[in-house]
């Protein structure tokens, strides 16, 4: 028997609501379980995992999450307050991931060790990078008539395709951390793929919530 046009969107929503749970657990969980990792205060490498997840993991993930017409925190709130909220949290993840980046250079710095030589240097370092230029992209949108040749519209697109390539950037320099020496040797076996997969579902989540929370207001808007 055929499914019936409301059906459909009535699963396709509940999907949608259920992998975006997903995503916010999967998120919370792997920075517990980096916080537990490396016991925050035993080094001062121990910030630099912690910080990272914390602005890659958890912070970046609720702040796109936030627009989700199924999966935000904030779904009874007004767009106004969605957009405080989402850049609260892109605030913080970014002074989270420059601090990381401070933590780990001043440590290597200290051993006498090179740093930005190996692929998660460098990518860690053009993520954070790519997330300072994302925020002060933003400011366009808080701003809109600074930028007289564009319309609202197109900076809004712009700003969220741009904003998906700068998590999946965070996500791809978690995973390359996760391919350290440090990482492989206190996580093995079965664990370390479970570890692997979670930056991996949030991304795969984000980047469908995100399309679709712009096609959504596309259709909503007159």
């Amino acid at each position: 028997m055929a499914l019936t046009i409301e059906t459909e969107s009535r699963i396709y929503h509940s999907l949608r609501a259920m992998f975006g749970a997903t995503a916010h657990l999967v998120s919370v969980g792997f920075t517990i379980f980096v916080a537990v990792l490396t016991r925050p205060g035993s080094s001062l490498f121990s910030w630099h995992p912690l910080l990272m997840s914390l602005a890659f993991s958890f912070l970046m993930t609720e702040a796109l999450l936030v627009f989700s017409p199924e999966s935000s925190l904030l779904g009874s709130f007004s767009r106004k307050a969605k957009v405080r909220f989402h850049w609260a949290l892109q605030v913080l993840s970014l002074t989270c991931a420059v601090l990381g980046l401070v933590i780990i250079s001043y440590n290597k710095y200290l051993n006498g060790k090179d740093h930005f030589v190996t692929w998660h240097g460098l990518t860690g370092l053009l993520t954070v990078l790519y997330a300072t230029m994302q925020c002060l992209g933003g400011i366009a949108l808080l701003y809109p008539k600074l930028m007289k040749n564009w319309t609202l519209s197109k900076l809004k697109l712009y700003h969220a395709t741009s904003g998906l390539i700068g998590y999946i950037l965070g996500c791809a320099s978690l995973m390359l951390g996760m391919c350290s020496l440090w990482f492989t040797t206190l996580v093995t076996g079965a664990s370390w793929y479970l570890s692997v997969l979670c930056p991996i579902i949030t991304s795969l989540v984000i980047m469908n919530q995100v399309s679709n929370a712009y096609l959504y207001r596309k259709r909503i808007q007159p």
